[in-house]
Parts: C-alpha cells; structure tokens; sequence
C-alpha cells in the first residue's frame, strides 16, 4: 500500500512515517499536490570484495606512462632540491 503526504506531515510526523516505512509501506512525499520523494524501506547491497578477481586482467602498459602533473603533485618539482 502507498501511502501520500504532504511536507508538512511529513515533517510533523516524521518518527510515525519511518515506523510505517519501516514494516514495509511506501510513503510518497508530495508539494503542492505534486511527488517530490518517495520513502521505501532500506534494502542493503551485499558488497563481495575481490568479486572479480581472475575475471578482468590488464598488463603493465595498460595505463601507460604517468601524467607529468600529477608527479609534480605528489613528487615536487625535481629542480627544486638542485
């Protein structure tokens, strides 16, 4: 069931709506009769590290030489110790 309220309500009421979006509604948000947001319940992502090992592979010329710049970043300017 989706339910509709106005920002107003929804600020007034904010700890009753995450209760209801929390046992499973869907709560619209809407200003001036128009949707703005809609709130459903949190539905976490498994994040599996190392999910693609032996799947991708790339050689030592993949990214070629590094950019000029960013070696002045992180190394300074080589004249600057002579």
């Amino acid at each position: 069931m989706t339910i509709e309220v106005n920002i107003h309500e929804a600020k007034t009421h904010l700890s009753r709506i995450l209760e209801q979006v929390a046992a499973g509604e869907q709560v619209v948000i809407s200003k001036a009769g128009r949707p703005v947001a809609d709130l459903i319940p949190h539905q976490p992502s498994n994040v599996v590290f190392g999910g693609l090992k032996d799947e991708l592979t790339y050689d030592d010329d993949t990214f070629g030489d590094p950019d000029a710049d960013i070696l002045q970043m992180f190394y300074g300017d080589d004249n600057a110790a002579s």
